[in-house]
């Protein structure tokens, strides 16, 4: 029976997701002997600061587990392909696989007691909206331009128990904001740790246009372990990676980092692929957005041809605004 060691985060949602990966592997390969191997990220460990400080989502969360996997003491290791930068590539390391893709959508939370309803009385007014990722926050301004958008940070669940215990969110500065009445989340995120049912609403992808590869899972090793790579081939999903090749390209070429208000998700039907991206400024008030259809084989031309287009719009000068100075 062969050894195989995949590594993920601590958290419910990325052992959830690691489970999965495992599940498909050992149905498709039974001589497998799985271990997985739990790590506490700095993203993990550290949930006060923004995820800037730590060099974004991919510092946060990724890097740490990356280091294992080259120092040879990981096979392979999980990640959500949303938190994966997607304007650099990590010298020896490869996407092997991508599950299909969970529902990709965003969906809004609210403390108990709150009706969707009175949350949405005149845009929002008086209510605190807690999130951490920029693209949420920016779409938010645009759709409830009252309410009061707050930096909130946690696992899924860590969330939604500071949202109903009527918690504060501590900041860097000693200071802290809240309590939340409302947190925006990842559709897939609340399935995944057995909380769905708690999405008052979900945000329509015209309102609240995704980020590139939510909701797919990636599953990353050596670039050079062969035969791990021909392991995780057979569960790798091909219209999750034809979408995630179109996403990801739009991102290289806007060369955006982990403070930018991007967007972008695709779809195939028929043959055909159709790709929606975005970049907003960080308070919503500008939006740039292109869309094209092409064929699902040349993902990447799509992605290249959409990206473009934004940077023709004016996609740039937003992207450089975000940048941290």
């Amino acid at each position: 029976m062969t050894r195989f060691r995949i590594g993920t985060r601590k958290s419910t949602m990325a052992l959830a997701q690691t489970e999965e990966i495992a599940r498909r592997l050992q149905a498709a390969i039974p001589s497998l002997d799985i271990e997985i191997v739990k790590f506490e990220t700095t993203g993990d460990s550290d949930q006060t600061s923004k995820l800037l400080t730590h060099g974004g989502k991919g510092g946060a969360f990724v890097a740490e587990i990356r280091r294992a996997m080259l120092d040879g003491r990981l096979n392979a290791a999980m990640h959500s392909l949303k938190d994966m930068p997607g304007n650099e590539e990590t010298p020896g390391l490869v996407i092997a696989a991508l599950l299909s893709r969970d529902p990709p959508g965003d969906v809004l939370v609210l403390r108990k007691g709150l009706s969707l309803e009175d949350f949405r009385k005149d845009g929002g007014r008086g209510c605190k909206i807690g999130t951490n990722a920029v693209r949420r926050a920016a779409y938010a301004r645009r759709l409830f331009p009252h309410a009061e958008l707050i930096h909130f940070r946690g696992a899924a669940d860590t969330r939604i128990r500071k949202l109903d215990n009527g918690e504060l969110q501590r900041l860097p500065d000693g200071g802290a904001v809240g309590p939340a009445d409302a947190l925006i989340m990842a559709r897939s995120g609340l399935e995944r740790v057995g909380l769905a049912d708690r999405a008052s609403y979900e945000f329509p992808v015209a309102d609240m246009l995704p980020a590139a590869g939510q909701g797919i899972v990636a599953v990353e090793c050596p670039a050079a372990d062969f035969e791990t790579r021909r392991i995780l081939a057979t569960i790798d999903d091909a219209a999750a990676r034809a979408c995630a090749d179109a996403e990801r390209e739009v991102l290289w070429v806007l060369n955006g980092h982990c403070n930018s208000p991007i967007a972008g998700f695709s779809t195939i039907e028929a043959g055909q692929m159709t790709l929606t991206a975005s970049v907003l400024d960080e308070d919503g008030g500008r939006f740039i957005e292109a869309q094209r259809t092409g064929p699902a084989d040349r993902p990447r031309e799509l992605g290249r041809a959409v990206g473009l287009e934004l940077l023709g719009n004016g996609a740039a000068e937003l992207i450089e605004r975000s940048r941290p100075r």
